[in-house]
């Protein structure tokens, strides 16, 4: 909105001049959902807690949780609120990425405030069935990839750069062309993305603030991309697929690190508000989304790479508890408890007997931001190492 009044009174004010830079509307972007988070925040979860709309903490899980129980979930709503303010002050209006990303917060923001809502009815941790997220996961997915590969085939004949006919080409880290087209696969490909990204967030969050500092790591490698993905000069000299368009991307990605921010300063431990599954399920189907405008599909498995960590976590004990039983008649597990960041809280805190030192969950939590870090930085330098 800004961006459309400033040029309506450019000739008037030159000054207003600076509202055509990307970075300076990024980074009021952040600034605006920052302060819109940090602000209602209290507000919040003081209604949340006089409604006594609490999380249903699971009972299998380390028994030093059983007293978060009741804390004030479904803080994701405040995040994507305060995105979505700060989004369409600062975008552009015609900008159709910034649209797409914005559906998926809302999509798949539904689908988690559903949940969060059904467990706080039911008052358990069960929530809305397996069979009907993944049910609607499936059509949200199918109507997002559909929108944008009908914007980019009916752009392919414009005279700017356009992925236009390559839209269903694969790109892999250190190769500088695409390595295979993936033609008709290549939609339920970025289905599996999607329903696997939203439900890997899901699980990692787990411990106060783990899954908010590592949404800033990711959506910052984005941001990054997005800017660099826009310019033709920089994407030609990086030999990376040029998306016009794309640089309009910084805008979300910026105001959703900003409301991580802002978020995280509840969240921390001890958490006075949880994000909810209203928070992990949207922002993980949009760090999909921004992989897909990007091309960057394989590389979101490296910046998302404790995501990766911590679904492998669980299907590799659910697939070996289940194994185990069918063969030996008990089931047997390889960690003390899935997901990841449970079994180094556990198995460290029963180090406790033997004087040594444990893994609080402050501890677990920077640990893992320190591996977010880790993948972060190895991901951008991937542009440059093809």
């Amino acid at each position: 909105m800004l961006f459309w009044l400033g040029e309506q009174f450019l000739q008037d004010f030159p000054p207003l001049r600076v509202l055509s830079y990307i970075s300076f509307r990024g980074i009021f972007a952040a600034i605006t959902a920052l302060l819109i988070s940090f602000i209602v925040s209290p507000s919040i979860i003081r209604a949340l807690k006089r409604f006594k709309l609490g999380q249903s903490v699971r009972t299998d899980g380390p028994q030093d949780h059983l007293i978060k129980s009741g804390t004030p979930t479904m803080g994701g709503v405040i995040m994507i609120v305060s995105i979505l303010i700060a989004t369409l002050l600062w975008q552009r209006f015609d900008s159709f990425y910034t649209w797409i990303i914005l559906l998926s917060l809302l999509g798949f923001g539904a689908l988690g405030f559903v949940d969060d809502y059904l467990k706080i009815k039911l008052k358990n941790s069960d929530g809305v069935s397996a069979k009907m997220k993944i049910i609607v996961q499936v059509g949200l997915s199918l109507l997002i990839v559909a929108l944008i590969k009908a914007h980019v085939m009916a752009h392919m004949h414009d005279d700017v750069p356009s992925l236009g006919e390559n839209f269903s080409l694969l790109y892999l880290p250190f190769f500088k062309e695409a390595v295979i087209d993936l033609g008709w696969v290549y939609f339920p490909f970025v289905m599996v993305i999607l329903i696997g990204t939203s439900n890997a967030t899901n699980l990692t969050d787990g411990l106060d603030g783990l899954l908010t500092g590592l949404l800033i790591f990711a959506f910052g490698a984005f941001m990054v991309i997005a800017y660099i993905s826009g310019r033709a000069d920089f994407s030609s000299y990086l030999n990376i697929p040029h998306i016009q368009g794309s640089s309009e991307l910084v805008i979300p990605a910026m105001a959703i690190i900003g409301a991580c921010i802002g978020f995280l300063w509840y969240n921390s431990h001890p958490a006075e508000i949880f994000m909810g599954d209203v928070g992990s399920l949207a922002f993980g189907a949009t760090l999909g989304i921004f992989s897909i405008i990007l091309k960057k599909e394989i590389l979101l498995i490296i910046i998302g790479g404790v995501f990766v960590m911590e679904a492998l976590s669980v299907m590799i004990q659910v697939g070996y508890f289940r194994y185990t039983k069918k063969r030996y008649g008990t089931g047997r597990r390889i960690l003390r408890m899935a997901p990841l960041h449970h079994h180094f809280e556990i198995t460290w805190k029963e180090a406790r007997s033997d004087q040594s030192k444990p893994w609080s969950e402050t501890k677990v939590v920077i640990r893992f931001w320190i591996l977010g870090i880790l993948f972060t930085l190895f991901a951008l330098a991937t542009l440059k190492l093809q």
